[in-house]
């Protein structure tokens, strides 16, 4: 393992506790089990993160100190198929994305919705939007139970005890 994969996978750890730390409330017992639909995103999120790292892990072996981002990216344009994947594989992550995890979390309330975008830069993009649609569907639920309390009436108040004054 190099210190570039150490790095790596520790701000991966990092990004990811913090999306669950400061979107705690979503995790708590008022928004409910995990769905199917929650799980299966989940599912997802975990079988593209081993797949990337197995992949990474085997670039950065093979090219040793000349790993980085920027060779990386380079090898993506290999041939015209491999250009085509390429230049939407980096839009998606560098353009849309970011828009979307942010304009749309921000829409549903949740908290520090940017931190999908920079968990992509260290983990995967499939682990990063698999992670955003799964906040996401939690926080539906959380806006549900939150609209519904604010919308049930008031229990209504005791009488007062006749004064004997």
């Amino acid at each position: 393992m190099t210190s570039q994969l150490l790095l790596f996978g520790a701000l991966g750890v990092v990004t990811t506790a913090a999306a669950f730390v400061v979107n705690r409330r979503l995790f708590t017992g008022t928004v409910g089990r995990v769905t199917v639909l929650e799980g299966i995103y989940y599912v997802i999120g975990l079988c593209s993160l081993g797949l990337g790292w197995y992949f990474n892990v085997r670039y950065t072996h093979l090219y040793g100190h000349r790993a980085n981002y920027v060779a990386y990216t380079k090898l993506l344009f290999t041939n015209w198929a491999a250009d085509s994947a390429a230049q939407d594989y980096i839009i998606v992550n560098l353009v849309l994305f970011p828009l979307w995890s942010i304009v749309d979390g921000r829409r549903r309330g949740m908290r520090i919705p940017w931190i999908f975008f920079v968990m992509s830069l260290f983990t995967s993009l499939a682990f990063s939007v698999a992670m955003f649609l799964a906040f996401v569907e939690r926080q539906l639920r959380y806006n549900r139970v939150a609209s519904a309390e604010r919308a049930a009436p008031a229990a209504p108040s005791e009488p007062a005890a006749p004064s004997t004054a």
